[in-house]
């Protein structure tokens, strides 16, 4: 746990401080996000935030290879760990070609699906379905590496969607990053296996990076991630959930637990990130179908996403941000907590849960702000940015 808590700080700290530096790149390059009518920022803002974030990841991985627990660990860990950067630079390189020269839709996903196909030509891909008694479903290399592209290209164009507002994404991706950590860190634990693997190093290294360009993006933002951030955390976060099947048994997958309950993780692995970023995937199934029935192109903007509406009912810019964040921690911690373990407790914590984020949700809008905090955006509200 300590390795991974030093990638995490590592990452952190690496992506906060070449935030600064491609803030300045975005700057001197104009690669800047202008004001439109969809928008909620009132100036222009840098983009390229996405170049700062994928240092933080390959510093991680860089000093990951020097640890002792991970450098000794099965030759696939770092290996497919590697493969997922090279994809993840791919992918970023696509995006700062969109920040730079607004690239079409096509051709984003042309680049998307060219990310996929590196990371299926080195393994990394869907291999098999675990099922309750310990045996599994497999698949064949063409039915993986087709369920491989459709999950990692939904998966990255579902963080590109929710990337409206300032920390948004980030907060989201990191969220889900640190869930599916402790899925992957608990599943290690539950089912005695070695606790190094890809899905723990990736997940751990990117929360930290999301965490640490936070500290920059959180409104009011100085910079934006971009395309080049957006599609880079959707795919590692995809991708990492892929190693599962490629470095564990199906019997390893579906062991008692320390407590002695049943483990039935059966598909959960596999839809992890499904979960994790399920508000995301909503707001971009609703927004298809509401351009498509209007007759527009499913990737033409508008102002009608979830965190818009969250905007309308009486959230401030930064309450609207946190709520979107208790709902990708409940669903993502939720998930995990249901896939690991059953019982009274369980169902007691996760309806705690519900609760709790049910009531800052539609009660918090409709309270007065605390004194400090009316205040402190009040000051935002009369400032240029």
């Amino acid at each position: 746990m300590r390795e991974y808590l030093v990638l995490f700080l590592v990452a952190g700290a690496v992506t906060y401080l070449l935030t600064v530096v491609a803030r300045e790149i975005a700057l001197r390059t104009h690669a800047v996000a202008a004001v439109r009518d969809r928008d909620v920022h009132a100036e222009p803002i840098p983009y390229l935030g996405g170049l700062a974030m994928l240092g933080g990841l390959l510093a991680a991985y860089v000093v990951a290879r020097e640890l002792p627990f991970l450098s000794i660990a099965n030759d696939f860990v770092l290996r497919d760990a590697g493969v997922v950067l090279m994809a993840g630079a791919l992918i970023c390189a696509v995006g700062v070609l969109d920040d730079l020269y607004e690239l079409d839709a096509l051709t984003k996903l042309g680049g998307q699906i060219l990310a996929c196909g590196l990371l299926i030509l080195f393994g990394v891909r869907f291999y098999f379905f675990p099922q309750p008694d310990g045996g599994q479903f497999v698949i064949d290399p063409s039915q993986g590496a087709l369920l491989t592209v459709f999950v990692v290209v939904a998966t990255v164009n579902a963080v590109n969607f929710v990337d409206g507002l300032d920390g948004l994404a980030a907060g989201v991706v990191g969220i889900g990053a640190a869930s599916f950590f402790l899925f992957c860190y608990q599943l290690t634990v539950l089912s005695d296996a070695t606790r190094a693997t890809t899905a723990a190093l990736l997940s751990a290294a990117l929360a930290g990076a999301c965490a640490g360009f936070l500290a920059h993006n959180f409104h009011p933002a100085r910079i934006f991630m971009g395309d080049s951030g957006s599609m880079l955390i959707g795919l590692v976060l995809s991708a990492s959930t892929l190693t599962l099947t490629g470095q564990f048994e199906a019997s390893d997958l579906a062991t008692g637990s320390a407590t002695g309950r049943s483990f039935l993780p059966v598909v959960l692995p596999v839809l992890l990130p499904v979960a994790i970023l399920v508000v995301p995937l909503v707001d971009m199934l609703l927004a298809v179908v509401r351009r498509t029935r209007a007759g527009r192109s499913p990737f033409a903007p508008d102002k009608q996403h979830l965190h818009h509406r969250l905007l309308e009912i009486g959230h401030s810019h930064r309450r609207a941000v946190v709520m979107m964040w208790l709902w990708a921690g409940l669903v993502g911690f939720g998930t995990v907590l249901a896939s690991l373990y059953r019982g009274p407790l369980m169902w007691t914590t996760l309806a705690a849960m519900v609760v709790l984020t049910l009531v800052l949700t539609l009660i918090v809008p409709r309270a007065p702000a605390p004194a400090f905090l009316g205040e402190l955006e009040g000051e935002e509200q009369d400032s240029p940015g």
